[in-house]
């Protein structure tokens, strides 16, 4: 009987190591398997993370020249705004001198018209005492 129990127990030993072995085997293979499964996620998130980080690092480059070209684009604009008021000052300058001059020759062609409408006066004036003479000396 105690042999027979030992030789069941022995079969049953051998079993279970075999299953056990099975069972490490499986495990094995599984822990590999999930293994590489976890290394080429890594690989691909190192990947990804990689490509991410080159379009930040264009996008950071392409955002500092755009902020470069506003600056400057701001400082033309206020080269041009104060080229503009001074244009504008100096073509509104210009612009009262000529009306001053315009107005300061109406004045004096003005004086003149009056003058030669004076003299004009006085000639025919002068012309009609000369004719009146003239009648009264024939």
């Amino acid at each position: 009987v105690v042999y027979e129990h030992r030789s069941r127990l022995e079969r049953s030993l051998q079993k279970e190591r075999g299953e056990h072995k099975k069972t490490k085997e499986d495990f094995l293979v599984y822990k590999l398997e999930a293994q590489e499964a976890l290394n080429k996620e890594k690989q691909d998130s190192m990947n990804r993370y990689g490509a991410l980080s080159s379009q930040h690092k264009i996008l950071k480059n392409q955002h500092e020249d755009v902020k470069k070209q506003l600056l400057d684009l701001q400082l033309q604009h206020n080269s041009l705004k104060l080229e503009h008021r001074k244009t504008l000052e100096t073509h509104s300058q210009k612009y009262a001198q000529l009306q001053q001059e315009k107005d300061s020759e109406v004045t004096n062609l003005q004086d003149t018209v009056f003058k030669l409408r004076e003299e004009s006066k006085l000639l025919r004036k002068a012309h009609q005492e000369v004719h009146s003479q003239l009648l009264n000396a024939q």
